[in-house]
């Protein structure tokens, strides 16, 4: 069997296979000779690692993204070598006899070739802001959690506050939640706690906080409660903490405002995903295709098959899909038109998604051009074709009701 040669770009590399408690490293130059080493994970001996490297005269490092052990090792690396963090499905080598040892000199060996692409890693300060972003959604999902806790223990007791409620979380609700677990359990007392509109729901509230309330529900709703609390107080510490980073980009934050559907926190969302360079991706095309929220291209024999979007960032796409319904409650805006014209004739979640990639692009523009959000010129044909369909959709709609009605 022949050995596989590529051409030598890179003068002198070296190839990390990175585990949770080791790092075996394969210097690779010119010559065809190869050194290996093995080091411990510890910060001194990632520090001996550097040396190491950097009397081998090595300029360019490449690992895979195993798990969150490639983390401290590029904290360490970093000042001193360009390094390419890259995925492992693009690195895969050759079936045979795998060992740490061959799976690093493959990597040195793709390195010194050219033929690796590192994947996005944004500087330290956007890192901290990630971690801090993705911390509150966790935090919020922690908290809708026990949100939920709470409605089914209120329906084991027979409370059916849900049922005359819009939102039992609301103020007028967490009076009487409040109430219930500090012992008052009667419902005309509770029922005195309404106010406002609800004063005219009054008998329907007595009737729905009419239950079995138990001790044992009281005992759960007080550790629920206290539970729901530290969460909140927990998020309004991150909180604080993410606009202490978003200080420092507060153009970048105000630029991205002026898309339609993106709030504040949508901002942060995606600045603390992409950052602010957008020199890091060569087009709008190659930053939706790295979140995964723009269809693939899988074609073979000339037939399409799935072109499916990816799991890729799910944190990202989640935030620019909260900024699609947000998007899709606004009017007089391109982006709204887009999501309604789309959601008739595909479905609402499909046209989130598709919203969703243009909000991703809009700002990929707004954060490479430091300017705001231009809205696309439309001219008033277009705007009179778009009526016209309206109407025209909507005459149809109304003849096959008038139809169905007449066959009843």
């Amino acid at each position: 069997m022949s050995v596989i040669e590529f051409p030598q770009i890179i003068e002198r590399g070296c190839g990390l296979d990175v585990h949770q408690q080791t790092v075996v490293a394969t210097i690779r130059g010119t010559d065809i000779d190869t050194e290996t080493q093995t080091y411990g994970t510890f910060t001194s001996d990632l520090e001996k690692l550097t040396c190491w490297l950097q009397n081998n005269g090595v300029t360019h490092i490449a690992m895979e993204s195993t798990g969150v052990y490639w983390k401290p090792v590029y904290a360490v690396l970093e000042p001193f070598f360009e390094i390419l963090v890259v995925n492992a499905r693009h690195i895969k080598n050759v079936p045979g006899h795998k060992t740490d040892k061959k799976d690093s000199e493959w990597i040195a060996k793709l390195l010194l070739s050219g033929l690796l692409k590192g994947s996005f890693v944004p500087d330290q300060a956007t890192r901290e802001l990630r971690v801090l972003y993705r911390h509150k959604k966790k935090l919020i999902q922690s908290r809708t959690a026990e949100k939920n806790r709470l409605q089914n223990i209120l329906e084991d007791a027979n409370i059916k506050l849900g049922s005359v409620l819009c939102d039992v979380f609301g103020k007028k609700g967490m009076a009487i939640i409040q109430q219930l677990a500090e012992g008052e359990n009667d419902p005309i007392i509770l029922s005195n706690l309404a106010k406002g509109s609800l004063t005219r729901k009054k008998d329907q509230l007595q009737l729905a906080l009419y239950g079995k309330f138990t001790s044992h529900h009281r005992f759960m709703l007080q550790l629920i409660l206290q539970t729901i609390n530290y969460i909140n107080e927990v998020i309004d510490k991150v909180e604080k903490q993410i606009d202490m980073y978003l200080m420092q980009v507060n153009k970048e934050v105000t630029l991205l405002q002026t898309i339609p559907g993106v709030s504040k926190n949508i901002a942060s969302g995606i600045l603390s995903e992409i950052g602010t360079d957008m020199g890091k991706f060569t087009s709008h095309k190659h930053l939706a295709s790295w979140t995964g929220i723009c269809p693939g291209n899988n074609e073979s024999a000339g037939k399409m098959k799935s072109s499916r979007i990816t799991h890729a960032n799910k944190y990202l796409k989640t935030t620019l899909t909260e900024g699609a319904w947000a998007v899709s409650r606004t009017k007089d805006n391109h982006l709204s038109y887009q999501y309604h014209a789309l959601a008739t004739r595909r479905g609402a979640k499909k046209a989130a998604i598709a919203i969703g990639h243009k909000l991703l692009t809009a700002a990929y523009h707004v954060l490479r051009d430091k300017t705001d959000y231009q809205e696309p010129m439309v001219s008033e044909d277009i705007m009179l074709k778009r009526k016209e369909i309206t109407v025209e959709r909507l005459q149809k709609r109304l003849d096959k009701l008038k139809t169905s009605a007449s066959n009843c």
